[in-house]
C-alpha cells in the first residue's frame, strides 16, 4: 500500500510560507486532536488566546495572525486537508502507479456547522434558526435548496456544459453486462449410504474440477485458513491455487508427503487467506460484482466455519447490500460438531441467514437436497432477480434416503421445504426438523407412528425461504392480488388441530413462526446455550433435541 497523507489545505500551506508559518506549523502538528477539535467548535477568538499563550514569544507568530481577524483565522484553522478540494486533487493526481493508495485526510467533524469539532456531534441537528443562518451564508434561497447549482457564482449553462465533458461523464451506462454461465442439468457425486453434507459439497466441487467447461472454469473458491477441513482440499489440487507469480508448493520441493497439491499461479482458482473471516467476505463482495463492474462474470464460493460467520458480519452486510453474488458454505454448524466444545458452536446463524436480506440461506440434510440447492445457487446468483447463497452444512454422516428425485421435488428442495412422511388424516402431531437432526425426527415419528395415528415429517430445507414466499404472498393478498405461498401449500395437509413440533440445531425461533402460517399450535425445540463438549448423543440430550425430547414433546398433543 501506498499511504498519502493529505492534512493541510492550501490556505494553510501559504501561510506557512510566511514569515512565522513555521511556527505556526510546528504548534498545529503538536497540537492534540481533542484541543484541536474543540477550539474549532469555540471559534477563531479561542485559537488566538491559546496560539498567543502557548507562542506568543514569536512575535513573527503573533504578526501572522493579528493580520487575521477572529472569522479570518478560523477559516484558516479549519482548512485542513480533507476540506480542501484542491489538496485532495493534487494528491490524487500526484499518483504514478498502480499499486494500491490509502489517502489519510484530516477533517473536522461537522466543519462550518454550528457544532464543529464539538464530541457530542455524531448525531447533533441545527435548529430552525441555525439553518435559516446558515442557508443564508451559503447563498441559498428558500426554497430553491435542491436546485443542483444554487449558491454557486457561475452560470449554470457554463457548469452544464463542464459537467457534460468530463471523461466521468461519457460512458452513460455505470454497470456492465455479462453473460449467463450454463449451469449443468445436474450436479453430480459419487453417493454412499452414510454421508454428510460436507462431504456431499467437496465431492460436488471435485466432480466440476474434473470439468474442462465454461461452468467450472468461472467458478473461484476462497477460505480462511480452512480450505481442507472444509473439504476444498479435491478442488484446490485440480484448480491450484491463484497467485500473481508462480510459487511452487514448498513441501513437495523437500519432499514432505502430503495429500494436497499447494502449487499456486495466475491460472489457479483458489485463494488462500488468513484466519480472517471479514477479509474473506470483503473477498466475495469484490468477486461476487465482477459481472457488473468488470462485465466478467464469476461464481466465487467461500467456505469457512459456520460460528465465524459473525466475525464478517458487516463485510457481510455490506456485500449484500451492493448486491454481490455468491455461495457461501458454512460448515460444520451447530452443536453436532460435538467434541470441538463451545467455540465452534454456532446457534444465532439461522436466524442470520433468515435476516439477511439478498442471501437465501438453507440447512439441508442429505446428500441430493445439497446437490439440487447448489445447482440451483449457481442458476439463482446469475439472475437479475437473485442474489447470494448460504448452506449452513453439517459433518455429520447420516443415513440417505432413496433419492427419488423427480422435477416436482427438486422444486420442493429448493422452495424451502417438502413432505418426508405425509400425515395421516388423524394426526395429532407434525414432526417439522431442519438440517442434521433428520436421524433424530425419522427415528422419533417411526416409534410414535402407531400411537398417534401417523404423525406427519416435514422436511424443512431453507426456513428463510419459506418464511419470505409466505410474508409476500401475505402482503400480494393484502393488494388484493390471488396469492398463495409453498409453506402454506404444505401445512394445508396438516390436521388443523395438529401440534407442530419443530427441531433443528440452532435457535428454535427459526422455526417457531411455523404456527402462525394456519394456526397451528407449536412446541419449538432447539439449541439455545452453548459451551458443552461431547458425543452428538451427549450434546443433542442436553439440548432437548435428540429423539427421545422429540417423542416427549409429540406426546403433549394428547
Amino acid at each position: 500500500w501506498d499511504v498519502v497523507i493529505i492534512k493541510y489545505g492550501k490556505l494553510m500551506q501559504r501561510a506557512f510560507a510566511e514569515p512565522g508559518g513555521a511556527h505556526l506549523k510546528a504548534w498545529i502538528d503538536a497540537c492534540p486532536n481533542p484541543l484541536y477539535s474543540a477550539l474549532c467548535f469555540q471559534g477563531g477568538a479561542a485559537f488566538r488566546k491559546k496560539l498567543l499563550a502557548d507562542m506568543g514569544q514569536h512575535n513573527d507568530l503573533c504578526d501572522l495572525i493579528g493580520r487575521r481577524n477572529d472569522d479570518e483565522l478560523i477559516v484558516l484553522m479549519l482548512n485542513l486537508g480533507g476540506h480542501d478540494i484542491e489538496s485532495v486533487l493534487e494528491a490524487f493526481e500526484a499518483i504514478s502507479h498502480d499499486r494500491p493508495v490509502c489517502f489519510i485526510a484530516y477533517t473536522i467533524k461537522g466543519a462550518g456547522l454550528p457544532f464543529q469539532g464539538h464530541k457530542d456531534n455524531h448525531a447533533g441537528l441545527m435548529t430552525q434558526a441555525q439553518m435559516v443562518q446558515w442557508r443564508k451564508a451559503q447563498n441559498i434561497r428558500e426554497g430553491f435548496e435542491w436546485e443542483p447549482f444554487e449558491g454557486l457564482k457561475t452560470e449554470p449553462e457554463i457548469l452544464n456544459q463542464f459537467l457534460g465533458a468530463v471523461p466521468f461523464a461519457q460512458d452513460k451506462s455505470r454497470q456492465l453486462t455479462a453473460l449467463r454461465i450454463e449451469v449443468p442439468g445436474k450436479l453430480a457425486f459419487p453417493a454412499s449410504p452414510v454421508m454428510s453434507t460436507q462431504q456431499t459439497f467437496g465431492l460436488i466441487l471435485n466432480e466440476i474440477s474434473r470439468e474442462k467447461s465454461g461452468f467450472a472454469a468461472r467458478i473461484v473458491t476462497c477460505s480462511p485458513d480452512v480450505t481442507v477441513s472444509t473439504n476444498l482440499g479435491p478442488w484446490v489440487n485440480r484448480r491450484g491455487l491463484f497467485s500473481r507469480h508462480q510459487v511452487a508448493d514448498l513441501f513437495r520441493h523437500e519432499k514432505i508427503p502430503s495429500a494436497y497439491n499447494w502449487e499456486a499461479s495466475p491460472k489457479g482458482q483458489h485463494i488462500e487467506l488468513g484466519i480472517a473471516e471479514m477479509n474473506l467476505f470483503l473477498l466475495l463482495s469484490a468477486l461476487g460484482l465482477s459481472a457488473p463492474l468488470n462485465g466478467e462474470r464469476l461464481l466465487p464460493l467461500g467456505t469457512l466455519y459456520d460460528p465465524f460467520i459473525q466475525r464478517g458480519l458487516d463485510a457481510l452486510n455490506y456485500a449484500c447490500y451492493q448486491d454481490a453474488r455468491f455461495m457461501l458454505a458454512a460448515t460444520p454448524s451447530g452443536v453436532t460438531l460435538a467434541p470441538e466444545g463451545g467455540a465452534h458452536q454456532s446457534i444465532s446463524t439461522p436466524l442470520i441467514g433468515m435476516g439477511q436480506p439478498g442471501l437465501a440461506s438453507f440447512e439441508p440434510a442429505f446428500a441430493h437436497e445439497l446437490a439440487a440447492i447448489m445447482r440451483w445457487g449457481f442458476e439463482y446468483m446469475q439472475r437479475d432477480d437473485g442474489g447470494s447463497i448460504y448452506l449452513r452444512l453439517s459433518t455429520r454422516p447420516v443415513e440417505q434416503p432413496p433419492a427419488q428425485m423427480s422435477a416436482l421435488r427438486e422444486s420442493e428442495i429448493t422452495a424451502g421445504g417438502y413432505w418426508l412422511r405425509e400425515p395421516a388424516a388423524a394426526a395429532r402431531a407434525i414432526i417439522v426438523y431442519m438440517g442434521a437432526v433428520a436421524p433424530e425426527a425419522i427415528k422419533a415419528a417411526g416409534a410414535m407412528s402407531e400411537d398417534l395415528c401417523g404423525p406427519g415429517v416435514l422436511a424443512i430445507t431453507s426456513a428463510d425461504r419459506l418464511y419470505h414466499d409466505w410474508s409476500d404472498a401475505l402482503a400480494a393478498r393484502a393488494r388484493g392480488e390471488a396469492r398463495s405461498s409453498h409453506v402454506e401449500s404444505l401445512l394445508t395437509q396438516a390436521p388443523r388441530d395438529a401440534l407442530l413440533v419443530t427441531v433443528s440445531d440452532g435457535h428454535p425461533a427459526a422455526l417457531s413462526w411455523l404456527g402462525g402460517v394456519r394456526g397451528h399450535r407449536v412446541h419449538a425445540l432447539g439449541v439455545t446455550k452453548f459451551g458443552q463438549t461431547g458425543t452428538i448423543d451427549d450434546l443433542y440430550r442436553y439440548n432437548n433435541i435428540d429423539a427421545a425430547a422429540i417423542s416427549q414433546a409429540v406426546r403433549m398433543a394428547g
